[in-house]
């Protein structure tokens, strides 16, 4: 059974029990998600869980305009910002004990290659300094390899905002790169 007509059932019928198929296919996923914007696994599986509950209450909302994988990872991604926002004390902590140093600050940022060549302990500190909103749409964006025109669909603008979302967003995180020592 794909996805939707799911999504239908369940909506129709508030079957918990088909709504744990959708749980099966999509755990993983979220967690990971919420894991890069919690603290500790603990947290992010208690995040995974208000996600989840908070998917069952308000299936009835998705009416089909993206995939619902689409609509899934934007949930969960608006529900971590908001998180983050109404938490900004426990943002996201680097991992790793090292942190990597870079001699030479990266320029302006023209291409997508030089975000890719940031180095990861780096950049997730940069990440962390960022607004949420440009931390949504650079993981959305590089992490996730979502499409321009499924961004448009998640964040519900047009393609010349995602545009220009990305655009600054790339300038804020390579500003917040150069000044991390």
């Amino acid at each position: 059974m794909s996805d939707e007509e799911l999504v239908r059932k369940i909506a129709r019928h508030n079957d918990a029990l088909l709504f744990a198929v959708l749980y099966d296919r999509y755990a993983q996923r979220v967690y990971n998600k919420c894991y890069s914007f919690s603290n500790s696994q603990a947290e992010a599986q208690d995040l995974t869980q208000d996600v989840f509950l908070m998917l069952f209450v308000k299936l009835s909302s998705f009416k089909g305009k993206s995939k619902f994988s689409t609509w899934v990872y934007a949930f969960t991604y608006n529900f971590c910002v908001n998180y983050v926002n109404r938490n900004k004390q426990r943002l996201m902590s680097d991992k790793s004990d090292s942190i990597s140093q870079s001699t030479k600050p990266i320029s302006v940022v023209d291409d997508d290659a030089e975000i890719a060549n940031m180095r990861s302990e780096k950049l997730k500190k940069a990440l962390d300094l960022v607004d949420p909103e440009d931390k949504k749409i650079l993981l959305l964006k590089y992490q996730d390899d979502i499409s321009i025109k499924e961004l448009t669909s998640i964040l519900d603008i047009g393609e010349s905002a995602v545009k220009m979302r990305l655009k600054r967003a790339k300038s804020r995180i390579v500003e917040a790169y150069n000044k991390i020592p």
